[in-house]
């Protein structure tokens, strides 16, 4: 009886999973190198690093709105300007502002004392007031050495970027809390979430763990690479992180705790998240497989939990 059962429970739990995954629909694919979803006025805005491009799906069709060879097009966000600060995350990196077309207006390559973006600036965010915080992330390689991981500040009216923190293992997605007084940034290679203190002047203050992803779900994989990606944090201060290697988006309360695991089944390469109106819908780019040089994938929707 004891084993019967176990084998109920067993059942059960695979037939919510599969009812889970059921609802999860894809509605844009053949995306080479998904990232940076935005939901802006019933538009769908996203970019792909290894076509290099910015698009808009308007809910039946995909449009290009900007191509730049050497970009690698990455994280995405809206000023409140209604341009876009992109991420090239190529070797290289730059920043660029963009309009709601696609059309560049500025180009950023470098910080306030000429430091280039050396290993690529890999997301950005929006503050309340108008500033934007970026993260650069660093030279990539199937072994990663390097901890020259960076956040960059630019302050509201700002012409240049500023180094904020640095000495971060491969800082990829970054999110501001609601009230503004905390900055989050993933280290990829660590596994890992950090907080900062955000003073009143946007320099960082106090440094410190969040989360450490394989403390909350289990690793679905083995590597390096295996880390917390781009993020985005609601109007409660939760926290939606994508974990590429891992297939999933975790959302994280403010005080650290799991609250869910929404499993992805389009693919292992989770990159970033989007909110639907009301926050009902979560709109994740995800690759197939992490390992494919192309990084093929697609964007998918699911039911907020």
């Amino acid at each position: 009886m004891r084993s019967r059962g176990f084998i109920g429970i067993a059942v059960g739990l695979l037939l919510a999973a599969a009812a889970a995954r059921a609802e999860e629909v894809t509605i844009v694919s053949d995306v080479l190198g998904p990232e940076g979803p935005l939901l802006v006025d019933g538009n769908l805005y996203y970019v792909a690093w290894t076509s290099g491009t910015l698009s808009k799906w308007d809910g039946k069709t995909s449009t290009v709105l900007n191509s730049q060879p050497g970009c690698s097009h990455n994280g995405l966000a809206l000023t409140r300007q209604k341009t876009f600060l992109l991420a090239c995350t190529d070797e290289h990196g730059a920043i660029l502002e963009l309009d709601m077309k696609g059309n560049q207006l500025r180009r950023w390559d470098a910080d306030d004392k000429g430091a280039k973006f050396d290993g690529g600036i890999n997301d950005i965010v929006v503050t309340a007031n108008g500033g934007a915080y970026a993260t650069v992330f660093g030279p990539y390689q199937s072994v990663p050495t390097a901890v020259a991981g960076k956040i960059l500040y630019l302050a509201p009216g700002g012409r240049q970027w500023v180094e904020v923190a640095n000495d971060l293992n491969y800082a990829n997605g970054i999110g501001i809390s609601p009230d503004q007084k905390t900055l989050y940034v993933s280290e990829t290679v660590g596994n890992c979430i950090l907080k900062f203190a955000v003073r009143a002047d946007g320099t960082l203050g106090q440094r410190a763990n969040f989360a450490l992803l394989n403390h909350l779900t289990p690793n679905k994989s083995d590597s390096w690479w295996l880390g917390p990606d781009s993020m985005k944090i609601d109007g409660s201060g939760n926290m939606y992180v994508a974990q590429w290697f891992g297939g999933k988006i975790l959302k994280i309360a403010p005080d650290g705790t799991l609250l869910h695991v929404f499993p992805i089944a389009a693919g292992d390469g989770t990159t970033n998240v989007a909110f639907g109106p009301g926050g009902k819908e979560l709109y994740v780019t995800v690759v197939k497989d992490p390992n494919d040089p192309q990084a093929k994938g697609s964007i998918v929707r699911i039911p907020n939990e």
